[in-house]
This record gives structure tokens, C-alpha cells and sequence, in this order.
């Protein structure tokens, strides 16, 4: 009887290390794959990889992306603030 609880408790702790092992390498992967993506990014639009850089790139497009909604709103005046401000932003990164 206690070999089978010795093995029961081998075979848990081995999956247990399993799925650990898999965890790990995953987020590990995903990891590498996210820096990948953002020093690719930074490399075609000429700009630092670093999280300043690729946060006032995402201020940038987020402000254009204002100019968007306010021009299907039909807001002209709008329109033209947002996408001066998201141009103005942008043209600080790639120049």
C-alpha cells in the first residue's frame, strides 16, 4: 500500500513540475517575442526601443486616432486640433 501512495505522489509532483516547466517557458517566449516586436517597431520608424519613446508613439497615434472620431462627428474644428497635436507629438519621435 505505501509503494502506491510513493507512486501516486511521484507522478502528482512530476506533472506538477510539468506544468510549471511549461509555464515558464511560455511566458518566457512571450517575453522575448513582445521585445521583439518593439525593437522591430522601433527600428522601421527610426526611434529608440525604449518605454518612453513607444509611450509617446502610443500618445501620438492615440491622439490621431481623436482626429479620426471627431471628423466622422462631422467636428471640424476638432478634427484639426487633434490631428495637429497627434502630427506635432509623432514628429517629435521620427524626424
Amino acid at each position: 500500500m505505501q509503494d502506491f501512495f510513493t507512486w501516486l505522489g511521484r507522478t502528482l509532483g512530476e506533472i506538477i513540475r510539468f506544468v510549471v516547466d511549461l509555464l515558464v517557458h511560455f511566458f518566457n517566449n512571450l517575453g522575448a517575442s513582445a521585445r521583439g516586436f518593439f525593437d522591430g517597431l522601433a527600428a522601421s520608424l527610426g526611434i529608440s526601443p525604449s518605454l518612453v519613446s513607444l509611450a509617446v508613439l502610443l500618445l501620438g497615434l492615440w491622439l490621431l486616432y481623436l482626429a479620426l472620431r471627431a471628423l466622422l462627428r462631422r467636428r471640424l474644428v476638432a478634427t484639426l486640433i487633434w490631428a495637429l497635436l497627434g502630427v506635432t507629438v509623432l514628429s517629435w519621435l521620427i524626424y
